[in-house]
């Protein structure tokens, strides 16, 4: 059972930094204009030498920066309560603690997977029509590697919560 934890709290916490420098970050797609290489994330676009906020309200970098805090925000709950489940904390002996970073977990892969779908989606659809050069760079890569580790830090943590559950039976004939 401390194993499944145990690698539950290595996967969210490595997803978790992933989750803050993605989207943090200005480096979610690179295209070339006039021979020069920019890039831009969900708060800034950069060209050579210069980097200024987006002033436009687009609604699906709204979205994409909505869900991606609220999957930080359930990713960092979902560590303090797998920290809490695997320390014994027992402030809270009403809920299982296991049961509920698991699902903490699966709720920010949701997220994180919902911000990463509208970006794509509109991504692809709006310069991939229009423009010729361009590409996802590493912060929107980072993003889609923290899907899968938030992920299995909800299975992770699911398997701990069935072990510690339904514990094996002990009589054998």
């Amino acid at each position: 059972m401390y194993s499944f934890m145990g690698g539950g709290l290595f996967c969210a916490g490595v997803g978790n930094i992933l989750l803050i420098v993605s989207t943090a970050t200005d480096y979610w797609m690179q295209y070339r204009h006039a021979s020069n290489y920019m890039h831009q994330g969900l708060w800034r676009y950069c060209v050579p030498g210069k980097c200024m906020t987006h002033t436009d309200s687009i609604a699906y970098w709204d979205a994409t920066r909505a869900f991606m805090i609220l999957s930080l925000l359930a990713c960092f709950i979902g560590i303090v309560i797998g920290v809490m489940a695997f320390i014994h904390y027992s402030s809270f002996d009403g809920f299982d603690k296991t049961f509920a970073a698991g699902i903490f977990f699966f709720i920010s892969c949701f997220f994180v997977l919902l911000a990463m779908a509208v970006y794509t989606g509109v991504t692809v659809n709006y310069y991939g029509k229009r423009y010729g050069n361009w590409r996802f760079s590493w912060s929107y890569i980072m993003g889609w590697v923290s899907v899968v580790l938030t992920f299995f830090s909800g299975i992770f943590y699911m398997c701990a919560y069935r072990m510690h559950e339904c514990p094996r039976n002990t009589n054998s004939r």
